[in-house]
């Protein structure tokens, strides 16, 4: 479930992303005040189940972050803590140093929303009803990895096609929903809006007629960057902003399928697929380990680096508390900023229904291994 940031070179707009730095500036950093230095008693009181998940979820990234520069002691020592409540206490307090994750004006105050893998119905043959291809990576695609040449680009990818000696941007979504792609073809799915809500959530399955169910993950994306297609929707008059939900999207497209593609094409952005691995675990997010619902969150990386611990307090749309630590895991191309995140709910409908009503306010702690550097800025006594 990977979502990608963005990126302009030479006038060409070739990465996903929400932003559009030239190849010669940095980026820029964080605020300065992002990581506010605090005490633990400042965190809001989590209970037991909650705390026992959190730190599980989060341990169970350590095997990928043992070569890590910051986490990798930090995740040896944690190998042996036992999983009580006390134990897990000790342990964080003993390791780890809060920080209060802050926005520009020192805010703390942020936005919380919510993902999930899908289950849509679909062939892995092309059937009168299911007619919407599902594409593997383009073979004509060029994907660069800029860092290389420039450092302060980490992460970043220039993606398009060769025309002689010339890379062109590659096709956008209209132009490969129209004329398709040279790329495999994995599945069919029944609906063009499961294709852009599969695109969104970054990864889902796919139910077969005979009850197999297909699962998929996010492989690459076509460089162009993503605009939510509810913001399409506000601006054509079409739904209040605070109405904009998974399932009020689906409802207008359901009621006006003649504008389906119109609607379609005014987000850019189109995500290739592969395979994803077989098994009930949850999928896999950018930091290649099986997310977990409830306790896994995508993040900025700018600001929380892939693999971090967060304390996370917010609401679920009921209302209801939500206070519990969480393992950064994921990212996502609508996931920017400070006080950002959106957290994995799990796998179908109801998880779906809770993700699509998530718009919640929310307050983030990053805890960090004491004694480290922090990730971009500095803290805030």
């Amino acid at each position: 479930m990977t979502k990608l940031s963005a990126f302009a070179l030479l006038g060409l707009t070739l990465l996903t992303a929400c932003s559009t730095v030239p190849p010669t500036k940095p980026i820029a950093a964080p605020p300065t005040n992002t990581y506010a230095k605090a005490d633990w008693k400042a965190l809001p009181q989590v209970a037991d189940a909650d705390l026992e998940a959190g730190f599980a979820a989060w341990r169970s990234a350590c095997p990928r972050l043992k070569s890590d520069a910051v986490w990798a002691s930090t995740c040896a020592a944690a190998a042996t803590v036992q999983n009580t409540p006390t134990a897990i206490r000790r342990f964080l307090q003993d390791n780890l140093q809060v920080y209060a994750l802050r926005a520009g004006g020192h805010r703390a105050d942020g936005l919380i929303t919510g993902y999930y893998e899908p289950v849509y119905s679909g062939s892995l043959t092309r059937t009168a009803k299911a007619t919407v291809p599902v594409y593997g990576v383009p073979s004509d695609m060029v994907s660069v990895q800029l860092d290389d040449l420039y450092p302060e680009l980490k992460g970043k990818r220039l993606r398009g096609r060769l025309e002689g000696r010339v890379l062109r941007p590659y096709d956008d979504s209209a132009k490969i929903s129209a004329q398709g792609a040279k790329a495999p073809v994995l599945a069919w799915l029944t609906n063009p809006m499961d294709l852009q809500f599969l695109q969104i959530q970054g990864s889902g399955r796919i139910r077969l007629d005979d009850g197999r169910q297909l699962r998929i993950a996010y492989a690459d994306q076509n460089g162009h960057r993503y605009r939510p297609i509810g913001r399409w929707l506000v601006e054509q008059g079409e739904l209040k902003k605070e109405d904009v939900t998974m399932d009020a999207i689906r409802t207008w497209a359901n009621a006006h399928p003649a504008r389906v593609p119109e609607l379609l094409a005014s987000n850019p952005s189109y995500v290739f697929f592969t395979k994803g691995p077989d098994g009930d675990e949850g999928p896999h997010g950018s930091l290649n380990v099986p997310l977990t619902a409830g306790y896994s969150v995508a993040v900025d990386r700018n600001v929380v680096p892939l693999g971090s611990l967060l304390w996370l307090s917010t609401t679920r749309p009921d209302g209801t508390p939500v206070v519990r630590p969480v393992a950064a895991q994921d990212t996502g191309g609508a996931i920017a900023g400070e006080v950002r995140a959106d957290l994995y709910w799990g796998t179908g409908d109801a998880a779906g229904k809770l993700a699509g009503d998530m718009k919640q306010k929310g307050n983030l702690w990053l805890l960090w291994p004491k004694g480290a550097a922090l990730p971009t800025s500095t803290a805030v006594e």
